[in-house]
């Protein structure tokens, strides 16, 4: 590392596992697309890599004092991308409906934007318990839907279903609650 990136911080542990997340997503893509038979186990196995490397990084730039604005940008990104890339190959493969990949993209989307508005207005939409919750719901969901074919898939698909409605509930409640910490913040300015 020289002493340019040094300075800068941007190279460092937490924003390099954030940029290994976003390089497996095409990856999960393409193993999630193939029609040979270990092909959802590997998909599978790819995302849940990535999605630890979720909660991974966030942890260790606070753990070890190493947050940067490029990872406090670059996380969230990364972290939707690789929820609505699962959700898309999800629909394309036939494991899920449409509409809820619209939904809980449509979301994401929503999210961001408020608080790209809110940071235009010097305010900061801390990430709640909900989200939380909401990212580990899909993670669940999206995990158990990727495991279809597992020779168990009778005990599998009746979970992935419930795990998708809890997935969904948890997307929309931590949807109005962003919306709602949002607006309070903008009436006590």
């Amino acid at each position: 590392m020289n002493n340019i990136q040094r300075e800068i911080g941007i190279v460092n542990l937490p924003n390099s596992l954030t940029v290994a997340r976003l390089i497996m997503i095409p990856v999960f893509l393409l193993a999630a697309s193939m029609k040979c038979h270990y092909a959802d186990y590997i998909a599978a196995g790819i995302f849940i890599t990535a999605a630890i490397t979720d909660g991974l990084d966030g942890y260790l730039a606070r753990k070890k004092n190493q947050t940067t604005l490029l990872g406090q940008f670059l996380d969230p990104v990364a972290d939707k991308i690789l929820v609505a890339a699962a959700l898309i190959i999800l629909v394309e493969i036939g494991r899920i409906p449409g509409w809820i990949a619209i939904i809980i993209v449509s979301r994401e989307i929503a999210v961001t934007g408020l608080r790209t508005v809110a940071a235009a207005q010097g305010i900061v939409i801390a990430a709640s318990c909900l989200g939380k919750i909401k990212t580990v719901t899909q993670i669940i969901a999206i995990s158990a839907f990727l495991l279809d074919n597992f020779p168990f898939y009778l005990i599998n698909f009746p979970f992935a279903y419930v795990a998708l409605t809890f997935a969904m509930v948890f997307t929309l409640w931590s949807g109005v609650d962003y919306y709602l910490a949002f607006r309070l913040a903008t009436k006590a300015r």
